[in-house]
């Protein structure tokens, strides 16, 4: 089972739409790529390849 983070200062910001984007800083913490496409994706990952980019 995943441990839930804290979210912090400077983990996420809302876009236009209203929805929770996190940053590349949350996704660092968090240690793992979830191969989402996320866009702040600190792994490289990338969802037209299906693989991330090192």
């Amino acid at each position: 089972m995943d441990e839930r983070i804290p979210l912090e200062d400077g983990d996420y910001y809302l876009s236009e739409q209203g929805y929770k984007v996190f940053t590349e800083q949350f996704l660092l913490k968090r240690g793992y790529c979830c191969e989402s496409g996320c866009r702040h994706c600190p792994y490289g990952y990338s969802t037209k390849t299906n693989s991330q980019a090192f």
